[in-house]
């Protein structure tokens, strides 16, 4: 039987921690959904259909290169839906330091509540990537600094693009 994972995040952008995490997944199932979620109260800095392309072009070669399948999609409502709906039954989550899995530790307990098929899987992030967060490229490449060791060469050029004066 095939194993289906789903990774969700908002990938605004897409980092090299979420290469790190996509190429640590990819080694554990069949089948790899990248999940953004889109929440209308949130304004992120690319569209859905940037994140999408981006998700695509970056991280489907490296969980192909691992003979993964992927599939990119969006969602709207809880993880755990997304996750039926994707046929998964696995969870990602990517885990940088202590904070991190406190937080997660609660979600994967509340998930866990809502869909007892569905399991939390905890990837710890490489020391090369552990300092990286989509939120702090974007203060650093909206501020003009280099973000060129945070993200990959074509989210470079993207961000560069969007913070063009």
């Amino acid at each position: 039987m095939p194993r289906t994972a789903l990774y969700a995040g908002s990938f605004d952008p897409v980092t090299n921690g979420h290469l790190d995490v996509v190429r640590q997944a990819s080694r554990l199932c069949d089948k790899l959904v990248l999940a953004i979620g889109v929440h209308p109260g949130k304004a992120p800095l690319f569209a859905v259909k940037e994140r999408l392309a981006m998700l695509e072009e970056t991280c489907a070669p490296i969980a192909r290169k691992s003979r993964c399948e992927v599939d990119v999609v969006t969602f709207d409502d809880l993880v755990v839906t997304a996750a039926k709906r994707a046929g998964a039954t696995i969870l990602i989550r990517g885990l940088r330091d202590g904070s991190d899995f406190d937080y997660e530790m609660q979600m994967a307990g509340m998930n866990g509540a809502m869909a007892k098929d569905v399991q939390t899987v905890f990837l710890p992030a490489s020391p090369k990537v552990r300092a990286i967060t989509a939120t702090l490229v974007r203060q650093i490449a909206g501020m003009g600094g280099d973000v060129s060791d945070f993200v990959p060469k074509l989210v470079v050029a993207r961000l560069k693009k969007k913070f063009r004066k």
